[in-house]
């Protein structure tokens, strides 16, 4: 899955409480949504940067060498300047991309 980065702030802003607990009706439920998507996205970016620096990886390393590769610390900077993983959470619950259910109906 591709994780949108476009449009995210890459800082905290200051959301208004109606506007996020309003398809839940409950602000810690959307809370709890929120935290479980980044927790989500969190595990993918994770995934992705570990694949993309095993490529760089050598049975042979030393910290020498780490340091004078280009290439990975490039990859690495992309990656710390990405948006935080619950940015990324909250931007896609308002746009209505995380999908969630109760799990104990009121009845």
């Amino acid at each position: 899955m591709e994780i949108k980065t476009q449009n995210v702030p890459t800082n905290t802003v200051t959301r208004t409480l109606s506007d996020l607990d309003a398809a839940t009706g409950n602000i810690y439920e959307t809370v709890n949504v929120i935290a479980r998507r980044a927790n989500q996205i969190n595990s993918e970016i994770k995934q992705e940067l570990s694949g993309k620096l095993s490529e760089f990886s050598f049975a042979a390393d030393n910290l020498e060498e780490t340091f004078e590769n280009r290439e990975q610390i490039e990859v690495s900077r992309h990656y710390e300047r990405m948006p935080k993983p619950t940015l990324i959470a909250i931007e896609e619950y308002l746009d209505g991309e995380v999908a969630f259910r109760e799990r104990n109906p009121q009845k």
